[in-house]
């Protein structure tokens, strides 16, 4: 038996892990099987570029929770859009990106394929696995839900998003104390979430609870409230801008200093209309996505902000990178192994799809079918500790809308 893993889109703190939790799985349930690997996810895949897991590799399989990213490697590759994969070399000309990736497969005698990854990893290990199936390939597909931003249906917990969070919160304890560099020093912590705004939420949640733990000395002018989060703003929750400025003012007059945690999803659309009617309109990824990067949701606020707030010095800081690159904490590495044992066992059952905690099973770790997987889950802003956070900081809870 023969079974491959592959890890695709960016990179959490999960896929070395998953990797290692299926690999110690499987040496326990299916010790004689080969283990591989496709290079850079999909990409390896369409070329035909893979390594095999040697025997000493698999006896030290936990060595691979200690690590962030993926030891083999990651791409965002889109197996139905032709013209992509044509453009960037992967398939020939008059290829299909589908056939060539199922030929592969069979030409490798792969009986098992895990692909690790968010809802575009997933959607496309769906395409892949519904192509197979029509075609009468015999192979087994399972998925494991990565993604720091936890919006993927019917996810309770994608894999990687509570380190993430953690993180994030991490990152933001030294930027805070930027707020000394000058006077009226407005920081902008702009937080990765296209859509969906619980990793900022729950990052704000982190840092704002972790600041009870420090010692105060408000007789120096160390005082929590010029550390505190003072507004949270994600996609899913309407911000009036003018009422906004107003309270934020008050904030910049009493202490000197505002910090905001930002989605980089928040107020997307608009600023997207915005460079349209400018004839500007930033390129897009293979997904269809607007690339965030040319966006720069971040500085496009911090210059909205800077006169209103009569900000002496605006700080931009992105702690995305920082904490997706992150290795997995007690927490996410529990979950892992658990969605690792549950693929595995699955795989050999012939039951394809992802493993994960099904919402609407209860929250129970299921086999939940492809066609049911899909993003842009939102973040529920009626949880308890983010209205609890809302009202701790004095920010009026905005109204709940479509993010998409």
């Amino acid at each position: 038996m023969r079974i491959a893993f592959l890890t695709a889109g960016g990179i959490a703190p999960c896929l070395s892990a998953s990797i290692g939790g299926l690999i110690e799985h499987y040496n326990k349930i299916a010790p004689d099987a080969d283990l591989m690997g496709y290079l850079n996810g999909y990409q390896g895949l369409l070329l035909g570029k893979s390594y095999h897991f040697p025997k000493q590799v698999r006896e030290n399989a936990s060595i691979f929770y200690n690590f962030g990213g993926s030891p083999i490697g990651n791409s965002r590759v889109k197996l139905t859009n032709v013209e992509d994969c044509t453009k960037r070399g992967l398939v020939k000309p008059g290829e299909e990106p589908l056939k060539v990736a199922a030929d592969r497969l069979v030409a490798d005698g792969v009986d098992i394929l895990h692909t690790i990854g968010g809802d575009d990893t997933n959607t496309t290990a769906a395409d892949l696995a519904a192509y197979l199936h029509e075609n009468d390939y015999e192979l087994t597909v399972v998925g494991l839900p990565k993604t720091i931003d936890n919006d993927v249906f019917p996810i309770k917990q994608t894999l990687g998003a509570w380190t993430a969070a953690h993180q994030s919160a991490r990152f933001f304890r030294n930027v805070a104390n930027e707020n000394t560099t000058s006077a009226r020093q407005l920081i902008i912590h702009e937080v990765m979430g296209r859509h969906c705004g619980w990793l900022t939420g729950r990052a704000a949640f982190e840092y704002h609870e972790s600041l009870h733990q420090y010692d105060w000395l408000p007789e120096a002018l160390l005082h929590q409230i010029r550390w505190d989060v003072d507004a949270v703003w994600v996609p899913e929750m309407e911000i009036t801008l003018e009422e906004e400025i107003d309270r934020l003012n008050g904030k910049m007059d009493e202490h000197d200093s505002v910090n905001i945690f930002l989605s980089e999803g928040a107020g997307l659309d608009n600023i997207i209309a915005e460079l349209k009617s400018k004839g500007e309109e930033p390129a897009k990824d293979a997904f269809g996505h607007y690339r965030l990067d040319d966006v720069n949701v971040g500085k496009w606020f911090g210059s909205q902000l800077q006169e209103k707030l009569g900000a002496e010095k605006v700080l931009i800081q992105k702690s995305g990178y920082f904490a997706r690159s992150a290795a997995p904490n007690e927490d996410d590495l529990e979950l892992i192994k658990a969605s690792a044992i549950h693929a595995a066992e699955a795989a050999l059952k012939g039951e394809s799809g992802v493993a994960g905690l099904d919402e609407d099973n209860g929250d129970v770790m299921s086999t939940i079918a492809f066609p049911r997987i899909k993003g842009g889950k939102p973040f529920d802003i009626d949880e308890s500790w983010f209205t609890n956070l809302l009202e701790e900081i004095g920010q009026p809870k905005g109204q709940r809308i479509d993010a998409h």
